[in-house]
């Protein structure tokens, strides 16, 4: 039979040949042109498949998109993203790493560019995991940079209790007591810590007093260790803050940091009325200020004179802190020792008289705190607490005879 004028010139495509029929295709389909033909090559079923917008196509991607999630969601849990990847830097734009489709491109992306999307390790306590603070809408729990505030209800003891208990840890809690307030405040505090703070943990408790005889009997509690630290004579300072400072600074470069995992430094002045445990540990843990708190507003105390390493300008500030107690590692209390000492001696140098808590606020302006604890750790017992206030856990006594 006679050919019908064939176009075909034996071109190829790379998944076959193009095919010239000659005769009449008695199965070509009705209401075709005379001139269409079936592609006659290897994945021509899916070619025509992707071209024809149907139903079954539409299931084919979306079986394709929860692959791909699938896939994505392994991977995370993996903890990794491929031996290629490198972090994303500031400007540069998403690396295309070799052998992923598009989808998995930009899971890459996420990953590398915001770290805290990855799986966390293994071990690791997540914030989840033990702070609820929907379970308290009548106070604030978290600052503006997420740092959790710890009020009574919104911890899990027992998720901090299943996590810690495994780390072996050594918590150091280290007292001030010279002079006459050793007789006043030191036996009332240590009875008080011992039964209440951290218990079933290895505590070691710093008393730095004038001297070791000023150490009043104590019922020994087990894991608990009391040691007994003199204050250096040499060292002479009319504020009773910097003497104080200065001292701790001292023992936490002589051994301090070598013996405990967390550190805390407390007011004598103080009295334990509930158990204090797990929610208080963290890398920088800072104490609210009870008044200040609830008085609110934005005339809060802090230093304002220009020339004063303590100052903080109008207008900024985000709480008020309590510098009766303090904490987190023992790197971290001896950071802020030194930037305390520091801001002393340049306000003493040019006339400039701040307070400790003043200098203390500057430095937790500056380095926002990871964690903060709520006016129940340090109220004034004084005052009526109000009912935010569901517990007290820790009273603060008038300084009397200070």
């Amino acid at each position: 039979m006679a050919s019908r004028g064939c176009n075909c010139r034996g071109e190829s495509l790379a998944s076959g040949s193009l095919s010239c029929v000659d005769s009449p295709d008695l199965t070509q389909p009705r209401g075709r042109p005379a001139s269409w033909r079936p592609l006659q090559t290897r994945g021509s079923t899916q070619l025509l498949l992707l071209m024809r917008p149907s139903p079954r196509r539409k299931l084919l991607l979306l079986a394709s998109l929860l692959l791909a999630l699938l896939l994505a969601e392994r991977c995370r849990r993996a903890g990794a993203v491929g031996p290629s990847v490198q972090p994303w830097k500031r400007g540069q734009e998403p690396r295309q790493a070799s052998g992923l489709g598009r989808y998995s491109r930009t899971v890459v992306y996420v990953l590398t560019r915001f770290p805290s999307a990855r799986r966390h390790r293994a071990g690791e306590l997540r914030l989840s995991d033990w702070f609820h603070p929907r379970k308290r809408p009548d106070v604030v729990t978290t600052t503006g940079w997420l740092a959790p505030v710890v009020w009574e209800g919104t911890f899990d003891r027992q998720a901090l209790w299943r996590h810690y208990r495994t780390q072996n840890l050594t918590v150091g809690l280290a007292v001030f007591a010279p002079g006459r307030t050793a007789y006043r405040h030191l036996e009332r505090f240590l009875r008080s810590a011992n039964k209440h703070f951290l218990a079933g943990y290895r505590v070691v408790f710093y008393v730095m007093v004038d001297d070791w005889y000023e150490l009043p009997p104590l019922q020994p509690v087990p894991l608990h260790t009391f040691r007994v630290l003199t204050i250096r004579q040499d060292i002479w300072w009319p504020d009773f803050n910097v003497l104080r400072m200065k001292n701790l600074g001292d023992y936490i470069l002589s051994h301090i940091r070598g013996e405990v995992d967390f550190l805390f430094s407390m007011s004598v002045n103080q009295v334990f009325q509930g158990d204090v445990g797990e929610e208080i540990l963290g890398a920088e843990v800072a104490q609210l200020h009870a008044w200040w708190y609830f008085k609110g507003g934005r005339n809060l105390p802090y230093e304002r004179r220009p020339g004063s390493a303590a100052c903080i300008p109008f207008g900024e500030g985000d709480y008020f802190y309590d510098g009766a107690l303090v904490g987190g590692t023992p790197l971290h209390v001896l950071d802020l020792i030194e930037a305390y000492l520091t801001g002393m001696a340049h306000d003493l140098k040019r006339g400039l008289n701040s307070t400790y808590e003043r200098h203390l606020n500057k430095y937790y302006f500056l380095h926002k705190p990871a964690k903060l604890l709520s006016p129940e750790y340090s109220w004034n017992a004084a005052f009526p607490p109000p009912l935010q206030v569901q517990r007290a856990k820790v009273l603060q006594l008038a300084k009397r005879g200070w």
